[in-house]
Formats: C-alpha cells, structure tokens, sequence
C-alpha cells in the first residue's frame, strides 16, 4: 500500500524523493475461489515480508478451514511449513523455494526438500486469484492509505478489510456469484463448532 496518493515510484522517477520513507506493508490471506479476504497483518517497510506470515495466517485459520495454502517464495522458510501443518492442521503448503545462495543443494529440511523434490507447478498456477484479489481491492478502494498516523493506518486497513469482504457478499446476494461459496462455507462453519 501507498502512504499518500503519490506513489513512491513516480517520486523516484521524478527525483523528488529524497529520503527511503517508512511505508505500510499490508499482508493479506485470500480465498482463491471467492477473492474474501480471511486474514491480514500490517508492518512497515523496508522490511522482510516473512514475519507477517505467522500472525496473517493464523487469523485466517481461526475463520476458514484452510486445507492448501499458497504463498510467494518470500515465505520460504522451513519454520512457516512446520507451523502451518503441525500447528494449524493445514494439509499442503505450498511456497516455492527461494534459494539462500547461488547454486544450492537440495533444501535439508523435510518440507523444503519435499518441495524442492516435487513441487507443483500446476497447483501452483492457482495462486494468481490471490494477486487478482489483491487487485480487485486496490482498484475499488484505492491504492493509498489516507490516515497519516500509524495506529490510524491499521484502523484504516482493517476498516478496507471489512468493507472489502462487505461489497463481495454484497454482489453475491445481487447476482448470486459466490452463493454456493458462502453456503458451503456457513456449513462449514456449523460442523467445526
């Protein structure tokens, strides 16, 4: 996400930036099906993107019965495997191997070397409903933050979160879209509890 309206890549187009700016980095956890957002964590940037993986997920898990999850080669550690399938009962992740060095062996952990031996690539291929999710969002609600303080941008972005997942419910009722989904899911639900 943008701090401001004017983004960063045109400021340092321009030369007009004269300073590397703190900056929110949002995570989100989407349903590849329905593009409902059911988990996010915000930091600020520059920074790693992999310890947002841990809290994002994890709420995420608490709402929707996640049995594949897909994620970038930025959450490629072996301890973000373990969590996800010993801890959460999540039966397949999926995360290509980011390699830690030119011209690496074969991974020596268990789930990285699983991935590193038979990753698939067709599976995988799904993972794009998620930027298409992330694009969705970006293009009804914006790009850029308006608040300027932090606690007041991560109102703001659990506030999009909401109204995000409010306008898809909101056209699934209209056009019936994602009513299968949803009924599924409520279903879901009720047997979990």
């Amino acid at each position: 996400m943008e701090s401001h309206h004017v983004s960063r890549h045109f400021l340092e187009r321009a030369g007009r930036m004269t300073c590397y700016r703190r900056y929110p980095k949002w995570t989100m956890v989407a349903h590849h099906e329905s593009y409902l957002l059911f988990g996010m964590h915000l930091r600020y940037g520059p920074c790693q993107d992999s310890p947002s993986f841990v809290p994002a997920v994890t709420q995420a898990a608490r709402h929707l019965p996640i049995d594949r999850l897909f994620a970038d080669g930025a959450y490629d550690v072996e301890a973000h495997h373990r969590y996800s399938r010993e801890q959460l009962g999540i039966r397949s992740t999926i995360i290509p191997i980011n390699p830690r060095r030119p011209h690496q062996q074969e991974p020596k952990t268990k789930y990285r070397a699983q991935l590193h031996r038979r990753f698939p690539r067709r599976l995988y291929g799904s993972r794009w409903h998620v930027e298409a999710a992330i694009s969705q969002h970006k293009r009804k609600l914006g790009s850029a933050l308006s608040a300027t303080s932090e606690p007041g941008r991560e109102s703001e972005c659990i506030l999009r979160h909401i109204v995000h997942n409010l306008m898809i419910l909101l056209l699934s009722t209209r056009k019936g879209f994602y009513r299968a989904f949803i009924e599924q899911w409520h279903t879901t639900l009720r047997t979990a509890h």
